[in-house]
């Protein structure tokens, strides 16, 4: 078996992308923003971030989950790798054959986007997170902008085939 780790800026369609990709794949969705959340990691900030640490705590949920998951079937990972010691560290730990994408837009996609959930986060937070995903190149790339919700899946899905 194999995992997918998803990770991109807040609002630019993770969770969306991940879901239905787990559903074609009959994929187990492991989203980082519900560890994050169930276990308060986001207490613990660094420069205004979710520190590297939390998200380390986080990889050693996700890690414990999936060890018992992926011999059965594939996992999606979803979150917003903003450190990258956090993704080498998963990679490092989690070693089954994976394929790593990050999806990209400009921050004004990415705040229009996040203004159309139930839950907004906000046009700030929205910056201040593309500006740290975007800080440092990790993956495959996969242009959102201006795509459908079925461009991403199928350019995704031809990578992994």
């Amino acid at each position: 078996m194999y995992y997918i780790i998803i990770g991109g800026p807040l609002g630019i369609g993770k969770s969306t992308i991940s879901k239905e990709l787990s559903e074609k794949l009959k994929a187990k969705y492991v989203p980082y923003d519900r560890i994050v959340d169930k276990h308060k990691l986001y207490k613990n900030q660094k420069e205004g971030y979710i520190s590297q640490k939390s998200f380390l705590r986080a990889n050693k949920i996700a890690i414990k989950k999936a060890k018992s998951i992926i011999k059965k079937k594939p996992i999606i990972f979803d979150g917003n790798f903003y450190w990258k010691s956090t993704l080498d560290d998963l990679i490092s730990k989690l070693k089954y054959p994976r394929y790593v994408f990050t999806l990209k837009a400009p921050v004004k996609v990415c705040i229009d986007r996040d203004s159309k959930r139930k839950k907004t986060h906000g046009k700030d937070a929205t910056r201040v997170v593309h500006k740290k995903s975007v800080s440092f190149k990790y993956g495959i790339p996969i242009n959102t902008n201006n795509k459908t919700k079925k461009e991403v899946i199928e350019a995704i899905l031809k990578k992994i085939k």
